[in-house]
């Protein structure tokens, strides 16, 4: 089949037509190349094409033999992780909360950081030898049992994605069976409290924070209590 020379867009190509010069589509579009034998055969929608200045017809034999070139994936674009907040909202508890463990098992820490109206309390304790999951359930079971005596709602944050399976997603326990099951009884007992998974050590600075204060549980052998800063 001939070859039209066309307009797509600002670019001169030439477009397969048939031998009275109207364009050959196939489902609306049309091989075109943009040179004549650079060996790269395109597709364009024939919505797309207009007739060139010089709008002569060429001999098949015009174009060498062309390769079609696919379009390049575009690389999904990845949904936004849950935003971490700083401040919590309305009557709501915000709280961070993490774990940390000197081999593991080995001594071990956790830390919290709760925020509520224009009020911080942070929570550093040594809990002795321990798992880093046990640290990490630990310092969930320590804001939902401040969250409850406080009275509000709780919104936690955990990098933990152990204590996220295991407490809201049916996580089956292999081990910790009772802490598992203390942290859940607390969480019913509470009954308006959000977990959510954040990553760790990528900058979130409330978590930063809860990670710095069971890193400290777990240097200094000794837990400060629920303090405000």
């Amino acid at each position: 089949m001939p070859w039209r020379r066309m307009r797509l867009r600002d670019a001169e190509v030439l477009a397969r037509c048939d031998e009275s010069g109207e364009l050959v589509s196939n489902g609306g579009r049309v091989e075109v190349r943009y040179k004549p034998n650079d060996g790269r055969a395109y597709f364009a929608g024939a919505s797309n094409l207009r007739p060139a200045s010089n709008a002569s017809i060429e001999p098949d034999s015009h174009c060498g033999p062309g390769e079609t070139v696919k379009k390049a994936n575009k690389p999904k674009k990845k949904k936004p992780s849950d935003p971490a907040p700083e401040k919590p909202e309305a009557d709501e508890i915000l709280a961070y909360a993490d774990g940390a463990c000197s081999g593991n098992p080995g001594p071990a820490g956790v830390g919290v950081v709760m925020r509520f109206d224009d009020q911080q309390r942070e929570l550093s304790e040594f809990i002795g030898d321990a798992t880093n999951n046990i640290a990490e359930l630990t310092a969930v079971l320590r804001a939902v049992e401040l969250a409850h005596e406080i009275g509000r709602p709780l919104r936690l944050y955990t990098d933990s994605q152990y204590s996220i399976g295991v407490l809201t997603q049916g996580w089956k326990a292999k081990a910790n069976k009772e802490l598992v099951a203390q942290v859940r009884e607390a969480l019913s007992r509470h009954g308006d409290t959000k977990l959510f998974h954040v990553r760790g050590h990528e900058g979130v600075r409330l978590n930063e924070h809860a990670d710095e204060l069971a890193v400290r549980a777990v240097q200094e052998r000794k837990s400060t209590g629920w303090v405000s800063s």
